[in-house]
């Protein structure tokens, strides 16, 4: 595991996440550690998104992975676990778990390895060390 926090949020499973086998469908997976990062960085690591875009920069998937163990279901929440695995000079990349709130198990696991780029030319950018700083928690 990773010297960096793990920090955690839930998000309830919704009607429009659920697909025709009566499951969270897959590709939803990534939006629920999509808002669970949102939530961290403004919450636990005290940078939003709203300021990363303010400096002009943003985030740009390089490549993620995900290992999908058991379904969530409509009126399941999931808890969403993340943490910085590795930090590089231009990019992190996060590790996630996603528990079924009710029994603990988990549903989902991976990583998304993330290229910070720049807003205006979209070419990847050196992290800022006061950036750097921050999520090295």
């Amino acid at each position: 595991m990773s010297d960096y926090t793990q920090f955690e949020t839930l998000i309830p499973v919704r009607p429009d996440d659920i697909d025709m086998n009566q499951h969270v469908h897959n590709s939803r997976y990534y939006d629920y550690v999509l808002a669970a990062r949102y939530d961290q960085m403004e919450r636990c690591y005290g940078m939003s998104m709203k300021a990363f875009i303010e400096r002009g920069f943003s985030w740009f998937v390089r490549s993620a992975y995900i290992e999908h163990k058991r379904p969530l279901h409509l009126d399941d929440v999931a808890v969403v676990n993340t943490c910085i695995e590795e930090i590089q000079s231009r990019g992190a990349k996060v590790w996630f778990e996603i528990h079924k709130q009710s029994d603990n198990k988990i549903a989902a696991k991976g990583w998304i390895d993330y290229s910070m780029v720049s807003v205006e030319t979209g070419r990847p950018q050196l992290i800022p060390d006061d950036i750097v700083e921050k999520y090295s928690i």
